[in-house]
């Protein structure tokens, strides 16, 4: 039985994040994660891709986001179960969880921050007849290292975020950027279509909408793909074919828990503690939903703070915890203690 004070399920971003506000009070975390390796998607999906949005970050690589929260949250020391998923929950007469995975380990906490992202995840595929046969074998449905494109020539279809910004990317690192979509309109960021737009015009990018690719060929590998164009078809020799539909999400056995369920997100008070129809159970990340919110990285980093917070009364009823900001208080382990901190404030007001 692996004890804890706070379970996370979900080593994403946000998961991680929710570490180090825990951390700051004191209270002891553990972490689930279906994949290998901590990290959620940024990890497994895409960690060469550059991320805009964060705060004080320019760009940052997905990977590296990944690679400064896990060294952020180190001197908290959380322990992890990976390679596993969350199957079942029991609720003890004391308010504790009881979390077993679906390979029999156990974890016992005293409260459970569901921070899976999108849940489990597969890729929507196009509706192609033989796809299946080509699969890594040229179709990718994500891209995971980019240099393996280097020199080649590539198509991408989709008309979304993750369409637009690799196109972007893979325009300095491919032979041949082919963007595929089946409208002229596209659902991504202005910005991003501003930017394909423009790389069209420099010749980096070839744009072809609106349009579908209706068939793959190639020998044991991808070598041409079939495009129609309004009724007019036409071939296109390439080596890769990244197809980015997005995702279909699931929230796995976490939906038989007794949460309450809104188009595959659990539901939260958002006006408080991000806490879901169960007490003690709380949702945070692109797992959750509630009015008003945005899947975005740094919305789940607002949403674990808050609920660290509510775990920490939880924890110490009645306990008054007064806020100190890390740039006085500092965080143990890191950058001081918070007394010689303290300290050296008082100091240097006298």
């Amino acid at each position: 039985m692996i004890e804890t004070d706070l379970l996370i399920i979900g080593a994403g971003p946000t998961g991680l994040f929710a570490v180090f506000e825990a951390g700051l009070l004191k209270i002891k975390c553990h972490l689930i994660d279906a994949l290998p390796q901590p990290g959620g998607q940024l990890a497994e999906l895409y960690p060469k891709k550059p991320i805009f949005d964060i705060p004080g970050y320019p760009d940052v690589l997905a990977g590296d986001l990944v690679t400064n929260l896990m060294e952020q949250i180190k001197q908290f020391q959380p322990g992890f179960t990976l390679g596993e998923t969350a199957e079942t929950i029991e609720k003890k007469e004391d308010g504790t969880f009881i979390v077993t995975t679906n390979k029999g380990t156990a974890h016992a906490a005293k409260a459970i921050a569901i921070a899976g992202g999108l849940g489990t995840f597969e890729p929507r595929k196009p509706a192609l007849e033989n796809i299946a046969n080509y699969e890594e074998h040229g179709v990718d449905y994500f891209v995971k290292e980019p240099e393996q494109y280097r020199n080649k020539r590539i198509v991408i279809a989709g008309g979304g975020d993750s369409a637009l910004d690799w196109s972007i990317f893979l325009s300095d690192v491919a032979a041949d950027v082919t963007l595929i979509h089946r409208r002229n309109e596209f659902r991504g960021a202005l910005d991003s279509v501003e930017k394909v737009q423009e790389l069209k015009k420099l010749g980096k990018i070839n744009l072809i909408t609106p349009a579908e690719v209706v068939g793959i060929h190639g020998d044991g590998k991808v070598e041409q793909l079939t495009i129609d164009r309004g009724g007019v078809q036409e071939v296109l020799n390439t080596d890769y074919f990244i197809p980015l539909f997005g995702l279909t999400p699931k929230l796995g056995a976490i939906a038989n828990w007794g949460l309450d369920i809104e188009k595959n997100a659990i539901k939260v008070n958002n006006a408080l503690d991000y806490q879901t129809n169960i007490n003690g159970i709380y949702a945070i990340g692109d797992v959750n939903t509630y009015p008003g919110k945005l899947k975005l990285i740094l919305c789940g980093f607002h949403e674990a703070t808050l609920m660290c917070q509510s775990v920490y009364q939880r924890l110490n009823p009645g306990k008054k915890y007064v806020l100190k900001y890390t740039t006085v208080s500092g965080v143990d382990g890191f950058d001081g203690s918070r007394k010689e901190a303290e300290k050296a404030v008082v100091k240097s007001i006298d």
